[in-house]
């Protein structure tokens, strides 16, 4: 399977709160919901068939509870298109905490043997091992070489609060650009590949 990750950001980086399933209102933050109405039919289109083409789901431990309650648990939820590829397939979660999860057909890969875990999944035949929001869990895949593929779907807003995906200080990472597209509301959905370390200017 190739792992790859979705993500939505702000123009200054912020991953957190973006929206109902992803409304993570912790350390103070007070800006959820920037990423809800956001976008036009084509990326809404877009984001919905990424997840339906996915083989299996892999989560961080917040994004997994977030989703559990609001895809995995509210009928409505569970309804729409995108709740009926994440309760149809099957979810991992990167966690040492979680002992019982309440969302079916979940398995907890423990943190000890994660990267040997991943690597097993990836081994199998199938489509797409995909991770949405985790940021934290999305960090430590790139830093361990495990992504294959990257979607960033950038909404055009500045949040000044918040955690963003890359912290201001951590590894460098090349990426090439597979696709770019920006839709009618401004919204930009870059699809990139990690390509080793950028290349930098000589010091004079």
């Amino acid at each position: 399977m190739k792992l790859t990750t979705m993500t939505q950001v702000t123009i200054d980086g912020v991953m957190q709160g973006n929206g109902a399933a992803s409304d993570d209102r912790s350390n103070g933050f007070e800006r959820g919901g920037w990423a809800r109405g956001k976008g036009d039919d084509e990326t809404r289109t877009f984001i919905t068939q990424t997840y339906q083409r996915a083989e299996a789901f892999l989560f961080g431990r917040r994004t997994y509870e977030l989703f559990a309650g609001s895809w995995g648990s509210i009928d409505q939820m569970r309804a729409h298109p995108i709740g009926v590829a994440l309760n149809e397939a099957p979810k991992y979660v990167a966690s040492t905490t979680l002992t019982a999860p309440r969302w079916e057909d979940t398995t907890v890969l423990h943190r000890g043997d994660l990267a040997a875990a991943i690597s097993e999944l990836k081994a199998k035949p199938g489509g797409e091992l995909q991770v949405h929001g985790s940021g934290a869990l999305t960090r430590w895949l790139l830093e361990n070489d495990l992504v294959d593929e990257m979607t960033l779907i950038v909404i055009p807003v500045i949040l000044g609060q918040g955690a963003r995906l890359f912290p201001e200080t951590g590894p460098d990472l090349a990426l090439d650009l597979v696709e770019s597209r920006v839709d009618s509301k401004g919204v930009t959905i870059q699809v990139c590949r990690p390509a080793g370390r950028p290349q930098y200017a000589p010091t004079a």
